[in-house]
């Protein structure tokens, strides 16, 4: 698993390892969801949108 998010931060990231193992591991884990997001690999689970956030009566 660790091997893995090493590749991952390594690789598709572009840190470099020292800095990827000092990482959080949520903060790394957010890191490579945005990054599969932004590629296309996987979709948000859920659109929101600024409208949905603020309440119109605000």
């Amino acid at each position: 698993m660790f091997i893995r998010l090493i590749y991952y931060g390594t690789a598709h990231l572009n840190r470099r390892e020292e800095e990827v193992w000092l990482m959080p591991l949520g903060y790394l884990l957010d890191l490579w969801e945005c990054h599969k997001q932004f590629t296309g690999i996987a979709q948000p689970k859920k659109e929101v949108s600024i409208d949905d956030v603020i309440p119109t009566w605000l």
